[in-house]
């Protein structure tokens, strides 16, 4: 059987060899993940950002090879397959993961940008230098000291909260120097493509036609395919694929599941046209692909 570890709140606050610096049901605080470094595949649930204090680790994220180097932050979309994880001797990290809506609440019309950077840029690795590192580091011993010290605070979750919207606030600043110079301010139509992303990476049978996702957004198909085109130069419909086959890709790679419960899990009407659909899209059957 094909071994993953799914990482929620739930696995992180049952794993006795995880340090946990904080948990709450939209937040937790990861001292420690080295016990991950054991695991060659992971399913996140959870948007993660990930700082790694010393060593590095080489892995794949949804097919995508990434390497996190000293001094380096890893910014992870959530729901994500995370393969091929290989570590240094001595790499340790330490991991902040947020719920959507924690984390929505923290960058409000900002979380525009995290989505340029996460789903159309795809850009995932953050460098600091040494100043910004320092910075990190005495804002990280405040947020360790507030933990500890200030339970008692009738206001003890909005202090931590407000804290780590700084640190997200800050991350999003730099995330903001990394893409192409157009302008980030909320509008219409940007508010309705990052709804649609947020749509795509929130529902779990993505395999529908662009006129249900318009209408959950209450605008026509021709409109919801004209603002994807315009912020991100692809279709709606190329974005809906796009994200069925990553969904594809990780049930059919990193799950036991038959083929029929894969095309209910996924909504396709039938195997055989679930077939055809991986047939077209990868030019292997079903069985093919996952051998492969």
């Amino acid at each position: 059987m094909k071994q993953q570890e799914e990482i929620t709140f739930q696995t992180l606050a049952n794993n006795d060899d995880i340090q946990l610096g904080y948990l709450d049901n939209e937040i937790a605080i990861v001292d420690s993940i080295q016990q991950f470094t054991q695991i060659n595949s992971a399913h996140v649930t959870m948007n993660a950002i990930v700082i790694c204090t010393r060593g590095k680790v080489q892995a794949q994220m949804n097919g995508i090879q990434m390497e996190l180097h000293q001094n380096q932050v890893a910014v992870v979309p959530q729901n994500v397959t995370v393969t091929d994880v290989m570590v240094s001797p001595d790499f340790d990290l330490k991991g902040l993961f947020l719920t959507n809506r924690i984390l929505r609440s923290f960058l409000r019309e900002k979380i525009n940008i995290w989505n340029d950077m996460m789903y159309i840029q795809r850009q995932h690795i953050v460098t600091m230098d040494e100043d910004e590192m320092m910075f990190y580091t005495h804002f990280y011993d405040m947020l360790t000291l507030s933990i500890d010290r200030g339970k008692d605070n009738p206001y003890y979750t909005d202090v931590i909260e407000a804290l780590l919207r700084s640190v997200v606030l800050g991350l999003c600043g730099a995330m903001k120097t990394m893409l192409p110079a157009v302008d980030h301010d909320i509008s219409s139509t940007d508010g309705h493509f990052q709804r649609f992303l947020d749509l795509l990476h929130t529902t779990k049978v993505k395999h529908r036609p662009v006129e249900a996702y318009a209408n959950d957004l209450c605008i026509s198909p021709k409109y919801l395919t004209a603002i994807c085109k315009k912020n991100s130069g692809k279709t709606a419909n190329e974005w809906i694929t796009e994200h069925v086959l990553e969904d594809i890709r990780y049930y059919l790679k990193h799950t036991d599941l038959s083929i029929k419960q894969i095309c209910d899990e996924l909504g396709f009407p039938n195997p055989s046209f679930f077939g055809k659909y991986v047939k077209d899209h990868f030019g292997l059957t079903p069985l093919e692909f996952r051998s492969k």
